[in-house]
C-alpha cells in the first residue's frame, strides 16, 4: 500500500494582541487546524472557508481546506485547492508539502504518469522528504507494472485478431474451393449433357438411316414380286 498520509500546514502565533471581536484569516486558520486534528473535516472546511472569505489569496487556507476536502473523499475539489495553492504559494518546504499531497491524490486515481510529476516537484522543493521519495519509487513501479499489463492485454488482442484473421482467410479458402468445385460438378454436368445430346443424335440418324434402307430394301421387295420393272420414260 502506497503511503497516504498528508501534511497539513499549521499557523504559528505572530503576536499577542488579538482582536476578539472581529476574527482574522489566521483565526479561522487556527480553529479549522484544531478541528482538523480532531477529525472534525466538515467544520474544519467551514472554518478554513471562511479564512478565505477575509484572504482570497491565502495559500495556507486553500492548502488545509484542500486537506478537509480529501478527507471528506472530495479528490477532485481537493485537487483543485491544492493547485490554487500552488500557484500563490513560495514558500519551498510548504510547496513540497503541496505537491506530495496532490501526488496522493494522483497515486489513489491511477494517474500514475502526473503522479509522478507531482512527488519529482515536491522533491525539487525539498530533496530530504523521504516519505516522498518513498512514494514516488513507488509509483513509478507501479506505472511499470500497469505498462507491462496494457502491454501483455495488447499482445493479446493482437494475436485474438490474427486468430480471427487466419479464420477469415481459411473460411475465404474453403468458400473458394467449395465455389471451384460447384463450378467443375456444373462443368461436368452441361459436359454430360452435351454428351448426351450429340449421342440421341447420332442414335436418331442411325434410326432415320434404318429406316430408310427398310423401306427401300422393302419397295425393291415387292417390285421382284410383282415382276415389274421400271422403263424408261421417253
Amino acid at each position: 500500500m502506497w503511503c497516504s498520509r498528508l501534511y497539513l500546514i499549521g499557523i504559528m502565533l505572530l503576536g499577542t494582541s488579538v482582536l476578539y471581536a472581529q476574527k482574522t484569516d489566521r483565526d479561522y486558520l487556527r480553529s479549522g487546524n484544531k478541528l482538523y486534528n480532531d477529525s472534525l473535516f466538515v467544520k474544519a472546511e467551514v472554518d478554513y472557508r471562511k479564512a478565505l472569505e477575509i484572504n482570497p489569496k491565502s495559500a495556507d487556507a486553500m492548502f488545509n481546506l484542500g486537506n478537509s476536502l480529501l478527507m471528506q473523499q472530495k479528490g477532485k475539489e481537493a485537487m483543485e485547492q491544492f493547485e490554487a495553492a500552488a500557484r500563490m504559494e513560495k514558500d519551498k518546504e510548504k510547496l513540497a508539502h503541496i505537491y506530495h499531497n496532490m501526488g496522493v491524490i494522483l497515486q489513489s486515481s491511477k494517474q500514475l504518469p502526473q503522479c509522478i510529476e507531482a512527488y519529482k516537484q515536491a522533491l525539487r522543493n525539498n530533496p530530504k522528504d523521504d516519505e516522498t521519495r518513498y512514494n514516488l519509487v513507488l509509483a513509478q513501479k507501479q506505472l511499470k507494472d500497469q505498462q507491462q499489463q496494457q502491454q501483455n492485454q495488447d499482445q493479446q488482442k493482437d494475436q485474438k485478431q490474427d486468430q480471427k484473421q487466419d479464420e477469415k482467410e481459411k473460411n475465404k479458402d474453403q468458400q473458394d474451393q467449395q465455389q471451384q468445385q460447384q463450378n467443375q460438378n456444373q462443368q461436368n454436368q452441361q459436359q454430360n449433357k452435351d454428351e448426351m445430346s450429340k449421342e440421341n443424335a447420332e442414335q436418331l440418324l442411325k434410326a432415320a438411316m434404318q429406316d430408310e434402307k427398310d423401306v427401300q430394301d422393302k419397295v425393291k421387295k415387292q417390285m421382284q414380286v410383282s415382276g415389274k420393272k421400271l422403263e424408261k420414260d421417253w
